[in-house]
């Protein structure tokens, strides 16, 4: 077991007596963990997977205020995203950045009467959105972020400015708007950011994930994989953060008045990355928001390289783990041939597919756009009470974290210390400015190249600076594959300081090389090489676990074993990061 896990099972066996345990290691209990250490609590948090690898893993990518959300009357979520995302922006710059969005609109007057509607409580289908109708979301949108603006105000093009922008957009349009959220590079490390944020700052409290919480006749135990028998835990406060787990959970954990009406109810958004030059060049750096035919919203932008595409929403009957169905991915791939025509798309693009379940708010809407995106905390009474998180979505998870903390700390009998609005995450502190600036800063440090520095520069931020003064002391600083800007040391230092239990942690959720189709067959041999060294696997612990990746990349992404071979065949010796070092990224374009 490495060195971290063994700390923290001595800890916990010394120790049992906890003010509050957080179950759920996704964004929303990693925060609300992150938030109840900061004030002076001892706290724990346990996931039974790894960490952020549920719904947390599966977003759309986006920071944003939530734009349609205004459709259905909800200001106060608006604003409240508004700000988070404007915070976001400046406490991890170098995760979070600016990302002008443009839709294409195909009416004038259409679809006031259904905003109207909708306004009023209407829990029915949208129609199309006119000019006008988005219009006066734009401008509320615009009024919201009056006093404190970070972002340009939306503007419209007519038709002729538009396709001179946009030349492959379909031509049916009638004009376009373009405002300004934000996306985030990889949402799975900024929450594992947190958790080391809040190792840093507040080394009383625990995190561990492959770990469980159970509850029986003589109270609670925590049963951790890798080690015998359990571990007893007295916490004084329970923060179910299971998302759509969260009914399941209270149920097991032996609380009444878990029974009853469920207060979660699941809707599954599937997404695609796509690698389509032609499609990345089209969208001239902007995210394309637009309608699809039965008037569903869906988007497109560029990302990493390649092109994020979704999504569905689909309300499910049941927790479990889900992946984009083929009726989904065609769902998808044809709205993308609706808004650009002219460029073929075929299944053979998709690199890597990804789905989740949001766990929204129990509601009766018949059309799943309706339901709320908002929080809230619903309290389960007992000894110790359980504070469920119901709702919510990743641009608010600092927010919501805020809500239940204080909600815990309400019932502690403590009072708040400190706040977090202000506090920078991970590679976010003391950041120059922009990733160009940190890479030359990098390059006056090590003697790296241009394309490393970047890319250590944008995953990183400045937690970069720690990893090359790793990479300095370890014995052999190689790139993983000819060509590729990540190096065995990189790998290295990501499994002893990022919570890695499991090949999978590596390739999907610590690093890029999944989500961008980088993945193959030889970089899983040579990151199962030294995650075995690092974490002292037998050579059949090491086959077990290549196995199991490819188990997963295969029913859970749509990676298969052939692919991956293929991809040793085609790209034996070059980079997979398919901008060169010249070329500024996403993060580094200005703004208009």
């Amino acid at each position: 077991m490495p060195a971290f896990r063994n700390d923290a099972v001595r800890r916990i066996r010394q120790d049992g007596d906890f003010d509050a345990v957080v179950v759920g290691g996704g964004i929303n209990g990693i925060a609300t963990y992150r938030d109840l250490a900061l004030q002076g609590l001892r706290v724990l948090l346990v996931e039974r997977g790894d960490f952020a690898s549920g719904c947390s893993a599966a977003p759309s990518r986006m920071i944003h205020g939530g734009l349609r959300y205004l459709e259905n009357g909800e200001f106060g979520l608006v604003a409240e995203s508004l700000r988070e995302r404007d915070a976001l922006l400046a406490l991890a710059p170098h995760m979070v950045h600016p990302l002008p969005t443009t839709i294409p609109i195909m009416s004038f007057f259409s679809g006031l009467f259904n905003a109207a509607a909708a306004f009023a409580g209407s829990s029915g289908p949208p129609t199309s959105r006119g000019a006008v109708a988005i219009k006066i979301g734009l401008a509320l949108y615009d009024l919201v972020t009056r006093k404190r603006r970070r972002l340009p105000r939306h503007e419209f093009r007519s038709r002729k400015k538009t396709l001179q922008k946009w030349p492959r957009l379909t031509p049916a349009l009638r004009c376009s708007a373009t405002y300004h959220d934000a996306w985030i590079r990889q949402p799975e490390r900024l929450a594992v950011e947190l958790i080391v944020d809040t190792a840093r700052d507040a080394p009383g409290a625990i995190a561990l994930n492959y770990a469980e919480m159970r509850h029986g006749d003589d109270g609670y135990h925590l049963v951790v994989e890798g080690m015998d028998g359990t571990l007893p835990i007295r916490p004084r406060a329970i923060v179910n953060a299971t998302g759509a787990f969260i009914d399941v959970t209270a149920r097991t954990l032996g609380r009444t008045g878990a029974e009853g009406q469920p207060i979660v109810s699941g809707t599954k958004g599937s997404h695609l990355i796509l690698d389509s030059p032609e499609l990345y060049k089209a969208l001239n750096g902007h995210m394309i928001f637009f309608e699809n035919r039965d008037n569903r919203v869906c988007i497109l932008f560029p990302y990493l390289g390649r092109v994020l595409a979704g999504s569905t929403d689909i309300k499910v009957e049941r927790p479990e783990r889900v992946r984009c169905e083929p009726e989904e991915r065609d769902y998808i791939l044809e709205a993308i041939r609706s808004v650009f025509p002219g460029i073929p798309i075929e299944a053979s693009d998709i690199v890597f597919s990804f789905s989740g379940i949001r766990p929204l708010p129990r509601s009766d809407a018949a059309f799943t756009g309706r339901i709320s995106r908002s929080h809230f905390v619903h309290r389960i009474e007992g000894d110790p009470p359980q504070f469920c998180m119901v709702g919510g979505k990743w641009t608010t998870f600092r927010a919501f974290a805020e809500q239940t903390a204080d909600d815990v700390l309400a019932h502690l009998g403590r009072r708040r210390t400190t706040g977090t609005l202000t506090r920078a995450i991970g590679g976010g502190r003391d950041f120059p400015g922009s990733s160009g600036r940190l890479a030359e800063q990098l390059r006056q440090r090590a003697p790296i190249d241009a394309n490393r520095a970047r890319h250590l520069a944008e995953t990183y931020g400045s937690r970069a600076f720690d990893l090359l003064d790793f990479c300095a002391s370890y014995p052999d600083d190689r790139p993983l594959l000819a060509g590729l800007a990540m190096t065995e040391a990189e790998i290295a230092w990501l499994i002893r300081s990022e919570y890695v239990r499991h090949l999978g942690d590596l390739v999907l959720r610590r690093t890029d090389l999944a989500i961008t189709g980088a993945i193959s067959l030889d970089l899983i041999g040579a990151l199962a090489r030294i995650a075995a060294c690092e974490l002292g696997w037998s050579e059949q612990q090491a086959a077990a676990e290549q196995a199991r990746l490819l188990d997963e990349l295969d029913a859970m992404h749509g990676v298969s074993r052939t692919t991956l071979e293929n991809r040793c065949k085609e790209h034996p010796d070059e980079t997979y990061f398919p901008q060169s070092a010249d070329e500024p990224s996403l993060s580094e374009r200005r703004l208009p």
